[in-house]
């Protein structure tokens, strides 16, 4: 039997993703996580949250320990995890009129960002959600000391990553027919950021 996998800043930052998740969530009926991780948001959201269907995706690698986590919550509204990849995946199977992802903007490659904008748009529907979580520049800044410390890290680590800019990511929002509308304090200086889908030829 596989271990479960723990990350403890999950456990940290999930009540406070809840209390958004319960507002901007609460017409949507199914959502796709984009980079489940360990599997511990998925379970807690969706045992928390059980008018919704919760989709859980990451790469092949981390199935395992997602599975772990899903088999013994044992919830009738948590899916097995597809095998997504933002970079090589062109449609996903199911509907969804929501989107959930936290803390993968800034480990992924923008390339990769652009992919997962590029992804949402094409999934949700016209007024469908996508909340993003994580850390987050504003106007060219950090909006702490720390941020700018875990920046630095995350270069040093992999050039390709990095915190992202909120302004680059609201282009990219236009460019896929979506436009923010909500931002949220988070603890640790995090955001959840919510774009919605607009009509088609609105943007």
């Amino acid at each position: 039997m596989v271990e479960k996998p723990s990350a403890p800043a999950t456990e940290r930052n999930r009540d406070a993703i809840l209390a958004v998740l319960e507002v901007e969530f609460r017409h949507s009926k199914s959502v796709l996580e984009i980079g489940s991780g360990t599997g511990q948001h998925a379970v807690f959201f969706g045992r928390k949250m059980p008018w919704l269907g919760w989709q859980t995706s990451d790469r092949r690698q981390n199935h395992d320990g997602i599975d772990a986590w899903l088999a013994e919550a044992s919830l009738a509204n948590v899916r097995a995890p597809l095998d997504l990849d933002v970079e090589k995946c062109a449609e996903v199977p199911g509907a969804y009129d929501a989107i959930f992802s936290a803390n993968t903007a800034h480990i992924m490659s923008f390339d990769a960002v652009k992919c997962m904008f590029s992804l949402a748009g094409r999934c949700l529907p016209t007024g469908g959600r996508f909340c993003l979580y994580g850390p987050f520049n504003i106007d060219g800044e950090f909006t702490s000391e720390s941020n700018q410390h875990f920046d630095q890290s995350l270069r040093a680590s992999n050039a390709l990553m990095g915190i992202r800019a909120l302004e680059s990511l609201d282009e990219l929002a236009r460019e896929n027919n979506l436009q923010q509308s909500g931002r949220y304090a988070m603890p640790a200086n995090n955001m959840i950021v919510v774009w919605e889908k607009l009509a088609a030829g609105a943007c």
